[in-house]
């Protein structure tokens, strides 16, 4: 049944409304959430979608084309050299091994070397959008893993190049190209294809050079916001025109686009112009890759697809993983590094309709490969929760038996001990330590321990949420213990053994939110830090300062807020389950917060004199206790 694009946009834009929300309820993230709206409209289930699923498709990789032109704007010609370790080694072993292992698998299957090649050049790529995607959204792209990641990813992408360029030379002279469209390398020898090829990055890379760059300049002299989009729109789809014109994907195109302007001046004006774009239309592209899937084809031979993903996902994996421990990831990071990219990528649909269009490989063999690439990226946010969930803490217990706590010597326990000593155990420990505070230092990542031993900092690897081990950094004769772990998970198990056997130490907790903030009150912790509330107040008194309020009633304001924010919590936490009478009572302090703070500047404000003398500092001082 046909149906107009308007009826299509709802559908789409209806699945999207209901399936991302409920996807991240169920903590499965948004990819997941596409992936299955379009599962669920498209043709095999619902059919709210047909056929003109496919025009939808190729309309909605231009949100993968946008993601790569955005990529490439991050990737700044000396930030590449710096990551050409990782990348040439950790991302090119990746693609040259995993292309050797699957083209001997198909060879062993009875395919031509070409087809093959072909094959294994295909299958070697993981999914960029997927991937960066849900480590984004897990807050864990920075991590070794993530960062080991990226830098395959980023090979994959770069090596896309040189792949499209070899297609033409695997189909061989005899072949016939089949493309509906025309191409500027229509009826060339396969050495006039390569060429082509190679000239269209280079024309790339000199007009971004030298060309773009003067127009953007005059665009930005217009002063016309709407002008900088179009042309920021008009820019990336003149690539994609180029790039379509000589037969290459045009996310390839995007990307070194995006490499030459990493430069500019304008490259952050160029990415809130297009990331809208790109957010909508890659959502689009996870939901038409969904409805792409073939479900009568996989319910017609189940077990040899399936047998196929979890045979393709397993070999990537395992390469993956050896890959890792070369290059000394360590264990935890190098399971989910091999887990994230074990999937096969976006680019696969491009370069298996290459293989088409060129009869490299047959129409049924395409149809069974693009299942299984589809496939392969919809288990994909599955097993990262399944890592998540289930073989991450498994790992953490067996992790911790492993290797064995480092042994802390009696001269080296001092009266403040610090638990987890990331970006705010960190900060506090330089402080304590450049005012003659020393800390016995104590933390649970062990990469993040290697690397601070490696600069000199006294760090022990340790759980601090074990008795024995707080025992032996001296809690016994400590007198404060700074509790910073990466997780409230963890923070919590720490309070709760220092309760129980160490109630002398003064507690000083981290927190990342107002619900942390709670259990931590119910567990009568007494002092408390949010992790962004200092920051963002000293901010906020930096902004009163510039606008002229004298910067001592910048701080006594500041220190005001803070104070009633705190009371007003300790306050909201008893009643927090009642929703209603929470809500209401929030209100109400707002207001009274809002009184406080007008009263407190007509009192202190038409005061001149007062400033950072030593009586006020005092009645300061008076007013905390």
């Amino acid at each position: 049944m046909e149906h107009s694009y308007f009826f299509i946009t709802m559908i789409y834009l209806a699945a999207a409304v209901i399936f991302i929300p409920l996807a991240r309820k169920l903590g499965l993230g948004s990819v997941l959430g596409y992936l299955l709206a379009g599962m669920v409209i498209g043709p095999s289930m619902l059919g709210f979608i047909g056929q003109e699923g496919q025009d939808i498709m190729h309309f909605a990789e231009f949100g993968v084309v946008m993601m790569l032109f955005l990529i490439g704007l991050e990737l700044e010609p000396a930030l590449l050299w710096n990551m050409r370790a990782p990348i040439l080694g950790l991302g090119g072993l990746q693609v040259l091994i995993t292309t050797a292992v699957i083209t001997g698998g198909a060879l062993l299957l009875g395919q031509p070397l070409n087809a093959s090649l072909a094959l294994g050049m295909t299958l070697s790529l993981s999914s960029t959008a997927i991937v960066l995607q849900s480590l984004k959204e897990k807050g864990i792209l920075s991590s070794s893993a993530g960062q080991s990641s990226f830098s395959v990813l980023l090979f994959q992408d770069i090596a896309v190049i040189p792949m499209l360029a070899i297609f033409p030379l695997l189909a061989g002279v005899s072949s016939t190209h089949t493309d509906d469209g025309h191409t500027l390398r229509d009826n060339l020898p396969a050495w006039g294809q390569t060429l082509m090829v190679l000239g269209a990055v280079v024309v790339i890379i000199v007009a971004g050079r030298y060309l773009i760059k003067p127009l953007l300049r005059i665009v930005a002299r217009a002063r016309v916001r709407e002008l900088f989009t179009a042309f920021a729109l008009l820019l990336v789809v003149s690539i994609s025109v180029l790039m379509s014109l000589v037969g290459l994907s045009p996310a390839l195109g995007a990307f070194l686009g995006g490499v030459v302007l990493a430069n500019s001046e304008y490259r952050h004006e160029l990415e809130s112009d297009v990331e809208p774009f790109k957010g909508l239309l890659l959502g689009l592209f996870f939901i038409a890759v969904g409805a792409s899937i073939d479900f009568k084809l996989v319910l017609s031979m189940p077990w040899v697809i399936i047998g196929l993903v979890a045979a393709l996902m397993a070999i990537k994996a395992i390469i993956l993983l050896t890959l890792g421990k070369v290059f000394r990831i360590s264990i935890e990071q190098n399971l989910l590094f091999g887990v994230a990219l074990s999937q096969v990528g976006e680019f696969a649909f491009v370069l298996l309709s290459f293989t088409n269009q060129y009869n490299i490989l047959p129409q049924a063999t395409v149809s069974i490969m693009t299942a299984v690439v589809a496939i392969s990226m919809a288990f994909t946010p599955l097993l990262m929760m399944l890592y998540e969930r289930v073989i991450q803490p498994r790992f953490n217990v067996a992790d911790k038996n492993t290797r064995q706590p480092d042994e802390i010597h009696l001269q080296e326990k001092h009266p403040v001990i610090i638990a987890g000593f990331g970006r705010f155990g960190n900060i506090v420990g330089r402080f304590l330590r450049v005012n003659g505070i020393k800390a016995t230092i104590l933390d649970l990542d062990s990469d993040r321990v290697d690397a601070l031993q490696n600069l000199g900092v006294k760090v022990y690897y340790g759980d601090a949420s074990r008795h024995d081990l707080l025992e032996a950094a001296g809690a016994a004769d400590a007198k404060i213990i700074i509790i910073a772990m990466d997780t409230v998970e963890q923070t919590l198990e720490v309070v709760k053994v220092v309760r129980k056997h160490f109630p002398h130490l003064q507690m000083l907790v981290k927190a990342e939110n107002i619900p942390d903030t709670y259990e931590l009150m119910d567990l009568g912790v007494l002092h408390i830090y949010r992790e962004t509330l200092d920051t963002s107040l000293r901010m906020g008194a930096d902004a009163l300062n510039m606008l002229g309020i004298r910067a001592y009633h910048a701080h006594r304001i500041a220190s005001t807020f803070r104070k009633q924010e705190d009371k007003a919590l300790k306050g909201l936490s008893a009643i927090r389950n009642d929703k209603k009478l929470y809500i209401n009572t929030v209100k109400e302090r707002i207001e009274e917060l809002e009184k406080l703070m007008a009263n407190d500047k007509i009192t202190r404000w038409n005061s001149p004199a007062q400033g950072w003398d030593e009586s006020s500092l005092i009645n300061e001082a008076n007013e905390d206790q």
